[in-house]
C-alpha cells in the first residue's frame, strides 16, 4: 500500500508486462516566464513536474488529461525536441539526455514521432514523397532509387497510390495527411513512436480508420506506441495501459480495462462520468468539476487537483500523494482512495 512510484521501485509497474523498452523517470520541463523591460525570467510555467513512467516493448500507453495538463510537452521532451529540465529518459536501455549529437542522429532512427497537425508538420513547398524521403536521405539510408521504393511501399502500407507522391500537403484531407505522416514516421524503421494526438483533428469515420491503421501497424512492425490524446474513447479503443496528467503530472496509471472499469482517482472519476454515452434514456451520474484548472505557474501546495476535489481534506490540501499501488499494477496519487 505504501509501495510509491520512485526511481527505486518504478520498474515494478510494469513487472508482470515484460520488457520494459521506454523507461521516463523524474521528467521535469519548466518554460521561463520573463517580464520587464530587459525581459528577465521572473518565474516558470511547470508543464511537466516529475513525471514517471515506463512502456514495455510492444505496448501501448495511453497518455490522457485536460488540455494543457503537459501531455504533448511529456513527448517533445522525451526525444530531446525540448530540452528537459531535469529527469531522465532511457530508449532501449540508453539515456537519451547523456547522447552526443551523433548518438543522438543513431537514437532518432529508434524513436519518431507522429505530430498532432499533419498540415503544420509537412513542408509545404515539397511534395509529400519528398518529405517522406528526407529522414532516409539525412541517415544515408539506401541509394536513390532503393529510398524511392521505400517511399512508395510506405505510401501503400498506408492506403495511399504512388502517384500521391508528387503532390502537395494542400491537396489532401486531413485523413489523407495523417497517413502521409505516419508513413513518415515509418521510414527508418522505428522501434518507438509517438502519437501525438494522431486522430484529434479528424472527423469520427476518419478516426477509426487511422486507429485500425496504427494497430496494424504495431502488429506488423511490433511498434510500441506512446499514444497522447484526450479523448478517453480513443485511448480505451488502442491502449493496453492508460497513464491519466493533471497539470503537469500523473495522477493516475493503470491497465486499460481496470482503468474504465473502476478508476481510482477522483480526476479519473470525473473524467469517466464525461464520455458520451450512445443511449439518450440512460442515467449518466456526471460529475462536475468545479472552478478552473489552476495556473502551471504557480500549482496549488499539496495535492494539485485538491481546489476542485469534492473529497478533499485538509491534508490533501498540505502533502502532496505519490503514485501508490493499490491493486497489482494500478497507481494513484491520491490521499482518499476508496478500494
Amino acid at each position: 500500500m505504501d509501495a510509491n512510484l520512485t526511481d527505486n521501485n518504478i520498474e515494478k509497474v510494469t513487472s508482470n508486462l515484460g520488457e520494459d523498452f521506454v523507461v521516463v523517470e523524474n521528467l521535469v520541463k519548466y518554460f521561463p516566464v520573463r517580464g520587464g523591460i530587459l525581459r528577465r525570467v521572473v518565474d516558470h510555467v511547470q508543464a511537466v513536474d516529475g513525471v514517471s513512467f515506463t512502456v514495455k516493448k510492444g505496448e501501448t500507453l495511453g497518455l490522457v488529461g485536460e488540455s494543457g495538463c503537459g501531455k504533448t510537452t511529456v513527448g517533445m521532451t522525451m526525444l530531446r525536441l525540448l530540452d528537459p529540465t531535469g529527469g531522465s529518459v532511457k530508449i532501449d536501455g540508453a539515456n537519451i539526455y547523456d547522447l552526443d549529437k551523433h548518438q543522438l542522429k543513431e537514437m532518432r532512427r529508434k524513436a519518431q514521432i507522429i505530430f498532432q497537425d499533419p498540415y503544420a508538420s509537412l513542408n509545404p513547398r515539397k511534395p509529400i514523397g519528398d518529405s517522406i524521403i528526407d529522414g532516409l536521405d539525412v541517415h544515408k539510408i539506401g541509394t536513390p532509387k532503393e529510398r524511392r521504393q521505400i517511399m512508395v511501399d510506405l505510401l501503400k502500407k498506408v492506403g495511399m497510390e504512388e502517384y500521391h507522391a508528387h503532390r502537395y500537403p494542400h491537396e489532401f484531407s486531413g485523413g489523407q495527411r495523417q497517413r502521409i505522416g505516419i508513413a513518415r514516421a515509418l521510414a527508418l524503421k522505428p522501434d518507438f513512436i509517438i502519437c501525438d494526438e494522431p486522430v484529434s483533428a479528424l472527423d469520427v469515420s476518419i478516426q477509426s480508420q487511422v486507429l485500425n491503421l496504427l494497430q496494424d501497424l504495431q502488429e506488423e512492425f511490433n511498434l510500441t506506441y506512446l499514444f497522447v490524446a484526450h479523448n478517453l474513447s480513443v485511448i480505451e479503443h488502442i491502449s493496453d495501459r492508460v497513464a491519466v496528467m493533471y497539470l503537469g503530472k500523473i495522477v493516475e496509471l493503470a491497465p486499460s480495462d481496470n482503468l474504465f472499469i473502476s478508476p481510482l482517482h477522483y480526476y479519473t472519476q470525473a473524467l469517466m462520468s464525461a464520455i458520451p454515452v450512445p443511449d439518450p434514456e440512460a442515467e449518466i451520474d456526471r460529475i462536475i468539476l468545479e472552478g478552473e484548472v489552476p495556473t502551471p505557474i504557480n500549482p496549488p501546495a499539496g495535492c494539485r487537483f485538491h481546489p476542485r476535489c469534492s473529497a478533499a481534506t485538509e491534508r490533501c490540501s498540505q502533502e502532496e500523494p505519490q503514485l501508490t499501488e493499490y491493486r497489482p499494477d494500478h497507481w494513484a496519487a491520491c490521499w482518499n482512495v476508496q478500494i
